[in-house]
């Protein structure tokens, strides 16, 4: 078997030559993002990918934003590869929600609730935060060197919609 470099080195060429449109962070293979059309109403999102150095032994880090998906950890396998997280797992994770251990209480209590509901929701928040756009300018803010808005600036009416992720 290859070295877990090789290996990180040819999953990484792999995703690259995909579809997926893969911009490196400082130069390197350990760390990228991967612009991700989402299932949902035409979505688009940008999702930070780090390589620890015993990748493929170790799963990588996967994070959207606030959200960093520990669940890939539970379930890696040395036999997966970059490709399955985007064409796979991401997809399942989106379209089949664990309803007993949500990310997002509020939306998954919603999508119990009604499901009618729940795809209007979806499809307004994609329409005002999951736009091509929204990725061009967040990366461009992060390469300015911008702060972070502060928690009291980001607090909205909206949370009552979108909730809170769970701990």
């Amino acid at each position: 078997m290859s070295s877990p470099s090789k290996r990180r080195d040819m999953d990484v060429m792999k995703l690259m030559m995909s579809d997926y449109n893969v911009e490196t962070i400082n130069d390197g293979l350990n760390e990228f993002n991967v612009e991700f059309h989402g299932l949902y109403e035409g979505g688009v999102w940008k999702i930070r990918v780090e390589l620890p150095d015993a990748y493929p032994y170790k799963s990588p880090s996967i994070g959207s934003g606030s959200v960093c998906l520990d669940v890939i950890n539970q379930s890696w396998s040395p036999m997966f590869d970059l490709l399955n997280i985007f064409e796979s797992f991401l997809p399942q994770l989106l379209l089949y929600p664990n309803p007993s251990d949500p990310l997002n209480g509020d939306a998954a209590s919603l999508m119990m609730k009604d499901r009618k509901q729940y795809d209007q929701k979806v499809k307004e928040y994609c329409e005002r935060y999951a736009k091509k756009e929204n990725i061009v300018n967040s990366t461009a803010d992060e390469e300015s060197g911008d702060e972070e808005i502060s928690e009291e600036e980001s607090e909205s009416s909206d949370d009552d919609i979108a909730g809170h992720a769970d701990p």
